[in-house]
C-alpha cells in the first residue's frame, strides 16, 4: 500500500495576502516590473515606493515583494537593510533631525541633542514610545549662519539652546492634539 501523500499548492494563497499587504498602485507598478527580464533590478524602485507608502518597510510588506517580483526574501531584506535611506521600522509624526556639521557642533549642537535624548527618553535612531518623535541627526542642513539648527519635518528652528528645547517639544505636542481633535481621532 501507497502512502497517502497531500500536495499543497498555496500558491494563489500566498499572491493573494502579498496583494492584500499592498496598495493597488504598488501591486501594478510591481506587476508592470515583474514583466521585465531583469524583474530584480527594479527592486530599490519597488522599494522606495513602498516605503514613501507606509513610512517605513515592514516585514509584510517585504515578504509581499519578494513573492510579486519573484525574488528570494533574503535578497530583498539584503537591500533594505543594506542602503541607509531605507527603514525597518515607523517613524515618529514629527521627524527630529539635529545638525552634527561643524558649524553646529562648534556652536553648541552636541547639548542640544543631548537635552533632546533627554526631554524625549529616546537616542537618534529611535522613535518615542507614544510614535509623536523621532530623533535623527544629519551632518549639514545647509544653514551655517543659523547653527546650531535642527529640523522637525520641513522646518528649521536655528540659534537653539537646549533650554528652548522643552518648549518646541511641547509646541509639537500640542500640535498633534489639536489635528486629532479636529479628524475625530
Amino acid at each position: 500500500m501507497m502512502p497517502v501523500t497531500t500536495a499543497t499548492n498555496n500558491r494563489e494563497e500566498v499572491r493573494r495576502r502579498s496583494i492584500e499587504a499592498l496598495t493597488p498602485e504598488i501591486v501594478a507598478y510591481i506587476e508592470t516590473c515583474a514583466q521585465d527580464a531583469h524583474a530584480s533590478s527594479h527592486l530599490i524602485g519597488v522599494l522606495h515606493k513602498v516605503q514613501a507608502h507606509f513610512g517605513y518597510l515592514g516585514r509584510e510588506q517585504m515578504d509581499a515583494v519578494a513573492q510579486l517580483l519573484q525574488v528570494p526574501a533574503s535578497k530583498v531584506t539584503g537591500v533594505a537593510t543594506f542602503y541607509h535611506f531605507f527603514r525597518l521600522e515607523p517613524r515618529g509624526r514629527f521627524v527630529i533631525n539635529v545638525c552634527l556639521g561643524t558649524a553646529c557642533y562648534v556652536k553648541g549642537a552636541e547639548r542640544v541633542a543631548d537635552r533632546l535624548c533627554e526631554e524625549l527618553g529616546i537616542h537618534f535612531g529611535e522613535t518615542t514610545r507614544d510614535g509623536l518623535f523621532s530623533l535623527e541627526g544629519t551632518r549639514c542642513l545647509g544653514t551655517c549662519g543659523l547653527a546650531p539648527v535642527i529640523m522637525i519635518e520641513d522646518r528649521i528652528f536655528g540659534d537653539m539652546t537646549p533650554d528652548q528645547v522643552p518648549a518646541l517639544l511641547e509646541k509639537h505636542v500640542l500640535q498633534a492634539q489639536r489635528e486629532d481633535r479636529q479628524n475625530g481621532d
